[in-house]
C-alpha cells in the first residue's frame, strides 16, 4: 500500500511536471470566457477568438419595455460594452495549481470571467432618455383665456425607477453576451404625483390668477400709459409655471413688446447702477406684477420709476 501510494504521488508529480512543459502559452490551455475556448496561445489570438465568439453578442441592442412600450437600447450608447483586451489580461499568465495544469493535459477546463465593464452615468443618461418616453406626471397650472382664469388639475404618471432598471439592464446585458439570446426585459416604472397640489392651485388663484383678470391695468412711464386687459392682452402675456412645489406667474416679454408698439421709445429710466436705459418690456412687466393683484383703480395704476430711486 505504501508503494502504491509512492507510485501515486509520483505518477502525480510527473504529470504535473509535464503540464507545466506544455502548457507554457500566454493563456493557457483550456481556459474559457462564457464557454469559448481562448487558452493554448497569444493574447492577441485569444482577443481574436473572443470577438469572433462573443463580439455580435455584445453589440446587439437589448430589448426593454417600459410601461407596455417596447424599446431598443444600443449597449454602446449606454456605456455596456465587452472588454475583451481586459478579460484575456486577466486569464493569462501561468497557473500552477496542481488541478488546472494536470487537467489541462486532459481536456480540462480554465473558466475566466469575463469583464463587463458599466459606465453608470452614460447608462444613466440611457435610461432617462427612455424615461422621457412614458407617461410623465403633469402638473396642475393656470391658464388664461379672455376674460377669465381656468384651474388645470394635475395628473399623476409614471416614471422609470433608475436605480432598479440600471441593475436589471446590467444583468440583461451579462445574460445576453454568455447566452446569445436577447430577452425583453421589463422595467420598473413607478408612479409619480404632480408637484402642484390642490392647494397650491386654489392659493394661485385666489391671490394672483382670479385678481389678475378682475379689469383692466394701467402701467404709466413719464408722460405716456397704456392700458393691458382680460379681454385680449393679458391672455397673450401671462402663464403660471411651477417652481418648487409653488405656481409662480411668468410674462411674455415678447408680447408685451409687441403690444407696447413703441408707446414708451424715447422714455428713459435710470437702473440700479446709475446707467440709463429706454423703458421696455421688462420694466412693464415688473411694474404688472404689482398691479395685476390690485383690487381698487388705483392699486390697478402703477407708475415705473425713471429715477433709480425705487
Amino acid at each position: 500500500m505504501v508503494l502504491l501510494g509512492v507510485a501515486a504521488v509520483v505518477l502525480l508529480g510527473i504529470a504535473y511536471g509535464a503540464g507545466l512543459l506544455l502548457n507554457h502559452a500566454e493563456v493557457p490551455k483550456g481556459t474559457t470566457v462564457l464557454g469559448v475556448d481562448i487558452g493554448g496561445g497569444t493574447k492577441e489570438e485569444a482577443v481574436a477568438k473572443l470577438d469572433g465568439a462573443l463580439g455580435e453578442r455584445a453589440k446587439a441592442p437589448l430589448q426593454l419595455s417600459v410601461d407596455g412600450k417596447e424599446e431598443k437600447l444600443d449597449p454602446e450608447k449606454a456605456g455596456l460594452t465587452l472588454d475583451s483586451q481586459e478579460t484575456v489580461r486577466g486569464a493569462a499568465g501561468s497557473d500552477y495549481n496542481p488541478v488546472s495544469v494536470i487537467g489541462s493535459l486532459f481536456g480540462g477546463e480554465r473558466p475566466a470571467d469575463p469583464v463587463i465593464p458599466v459606465d453608470e452615468e452614460k447608462l444613466g443618461v440611457a435610461l432617462n432618455d427612455l424615461a422621457g418616453t412614458s407617461g410623465s406626471a403633469n402638473d396642475g397650472t393656470i391658464r388664461f383665456e379672455p376674460n377669465k382664469a381656468v384651474a388645470v388639475p394635475g395628473k399623476p404618471g409614471k416614471r422609470l425607477d433608475a436605480a432598479q432598471s440600471l441593475i436589471s439592464v446590467r444583468d440583461a446585458y451579462r445574460a445576453q453576451v454568455q447566452t446569445g439570446k436577447a430577452r425583453l426585459v421589463e422595467l420598473p416604472v413607478t408612479t409619480s404625483e404632480p408637484t402642484i397640489t390642490k392647494a397650491e392651485l386654489d392659493r394661485a388663484m385666489k391671490e394672483f390668477a382670479q385678481p389678475a383678470m378682475s379689469g383692466l391695468i394701467t402701467i404709466k412711464a413719464g408722460p405716456k400709459q397704456i392700458q393691458f386687459g382680460p379681454a385680449r392682452s393679458l391672455p397673450q402675456i401671462l402663464s403660471m409655471k411651477a417652481v418648487d412645489g409653488r405656481l409662480v406667474d411668468v410674462y411674455d416679454k415678447q408680447a408685451i413688446d409687441e403690444l407696447l408698439d413703441g408707446v414708451f421709445d424715447g422714455i428713459m429710466a435710470v437702473k440700479a447702477d446709475g446707467k440709463e436705459h429706454e423703458v421696455g418690456p421688462d420694466d412693464v412687466a415688473q411694474a404688472m406684477k404689482t398691479a395685476l393683484t390690485g383690487t381698487t383703480e388705483a392699486e390697478r395704476t402703477v407708475t415705473i420709476d425713471l429715477t433709480g430711486q425705487g
